[in-house]
């Protein structure tokens, strides 16, 4: 029988299949932080039990992680318990840790795909929902909770349901200034926060297939923001590419054996797929967010939509405006901006610094907006430098932050305040999300470079030279 890549990849991972009940699934790879990992680590410990492999388990620190001075004690009691509680059970279970002031230290999805460790074909679990990222190399990769984190730590395996599949085509060729997160938030758009629940999507068409890996990881990152429970892209050349030579990535005969596998991880001509659904590229503009989650996104060019033309209910519509101070039939173009993040990550690779520095370069930072430039990594921080790209960051008036989480969440120090607008590179805009009564638009680095120099929203196709 045809199938598909999900299948391929999922099948060959079952070591149990329970009667009427979920698959026992193998975990080739388990990525922790500091957050989710804590209470798993009581349970271990409650029980007696060990880490089963511990060398299939890398943890870095990363939500809690303070954005300046990293080299001083975290000021914050929770966050400095949460980072140092890591340390500890990283350490006594024999896990590699990767802590502040570790050269490796980073975003989970950031560092894990930059050494290496997410390879086409695995299976990779992590306690945070934007595990999702991990797709982009044709890897199955999926957020698990806090008992299922311990599940993996214990067994190696976690008990899942197999999703039911997607594919979601984007053909032609994208426009000037769109990029790979407006291309999630377009899909977004159209499909609701709800419209991939259940399902594990794959991405296909010619949009992707031009994708760098960067792109591809934003848009996969926000597979869950639709309901699914992940995405994936085919592994191609792009991907080889970018896992050859990288630290934990197959070396010598085990490379070739890879590779052998990896070509074979593609759908088969005629595999069915329980829905499908095509785009065309073309069609796509920069995009925003107006209200309060994902999915409540449109062309930059755009007027906030009607009540009755959304999903939802008009209750619940109207009181996403009310938050956002927002009104239907408002252009977004022209909003005030308070602040600008760019990091995350959905956007916190060299490629999104990239992007921020082709706006911005021979500008000025507006004088009344806060930015928040957050690389990834420390690698991203290194590539930013050797670039040059700090040197236009510089002359334009912005500073560079250290690597970690950032304002994505209110989870550290780096908080949005309340009744404030914030343009964000970011994955989530719910209420509170970046600080209590933080209003969030979601947007790419292109429209954060726009805001970010202009103190408004605005469409960066006007700003492109």
């Amino acid at each position: 029988m045809n199938k598909t890549l999900f299948d391929k990849v999922w099948d060959a991972h079952v070591v149990r299949k329970i009667e009427g009940g979920p698959d026992v699934l193998f975990i080739d790879r388990h990525l922790i932080h500091e957050v989710t990992s804590p209470v798993a680590f009581l349970g271990l410990k409650s029980r007696g039990i060990k880490v089963l492999y511990p060398e299939r388990t890398f943890a870095t620190a990363d939500h809690n992680t303070p954005t300046i001075n990293q080299h001083l004690p975290v000021a914050d009691p929770l966050s400095a318990n949460q980072l140092r509680a890591l340390e500890t059970n990283s350490n006594e279970y024999g896990i590699s840790h990767w802590g502040l002031g570790h050269q490796k230290n980073g975003i989970v999805h950031v560092v894990g795909p930059e050494y290496g460790i997410t390879q086409p074909g695995s299976t990779i679990v992590c306690g945070d929902s934007h595990t999702s990222t991990h797709g982009a190399f044709g890897a199955i990769a999926f957020g698990i909770g806090t008992s299922e984190v311990e599940m993996v730590l214990s067994t190696q395996c976690i008990m899942q349901p197999k999703p039911k599949s997607m594919r979601i085509n984007v053909t032609g060729s994208l426009g000037r200034g769109v990029t790979p997160k407006d291309v999630a938030l377009f899909i977004i758009s159209k499909l609701t926060t709800s419209g991939a629940t259940g399902y594990f999507v794959e991405y296909a068409g010619e949009v992707f297939e031009k994708m760098s890996m960067e792109g591809r990881m934003t848009v996969c990152n926000l597979s869950i923001e639709m309901g699914a429970r992940g995405g994936m892209i085919a592994p191609d050349e792009t991907t080889i590419n970018y896992v050859r030579g990288r630290e934990f990535s197959p070396k010598d005969a085990a490379w070739d054996r890879a590779m052998e596998y990896w070509k074979t991880l593609k759908t088969d001509d005629d595999a069915v797929f329980d829905k499908e659904l095509t785009f065309d590229g073309s069609s796509i503009e920069p995009m925003i967010t107006y209200g309060t989650n994902p999915g409540m996104g449109m062309g930059i060019s755009n007027p906030i939509p009607d009540a009755e033309d959304v999903e939802g209910g008009v209750t619940t519509y109207e009181k996403s405006l009310k938050y956002m101070g927002f009104s239907e039939g408002q252009t977004m173009v022209g909003k005030k901006v308070d602040y600008v993040f760019v990091g995350s990550c959905t956007n916190g690779r060299i490629e999104d610094f990239r992007a921020f520095a082709s706006i911005v370069k021979g500008k000025r930072k507006a004088d009344d907006v806060t930015v928040w430039l957050v690389p990834g990594s420390h690698i991203v921080e290194a590539q930013i430098k050797e670039e040059g790209l700090l040197d236009i960051f510089n002359d334009a008036g912005f500073t560079l932050r250290q690597p970690g989480c950032s304002a994505c969440l209110a989870m550290n120090d780096d908080k949005i305040p309340a009744g404030k607008y914030a343009v964000s590179t970011s994955n989530r805009n719910f209420e509170g999300r970046q600080g209590p009564g933080a209003r969030t638009m979601l947007a790419s680095p292109l429209v954060a470079a726009a805001a970010a120099v202009t103190g408004v929203v605005t469409d960066p196709r006007t700003l492109i030279q």
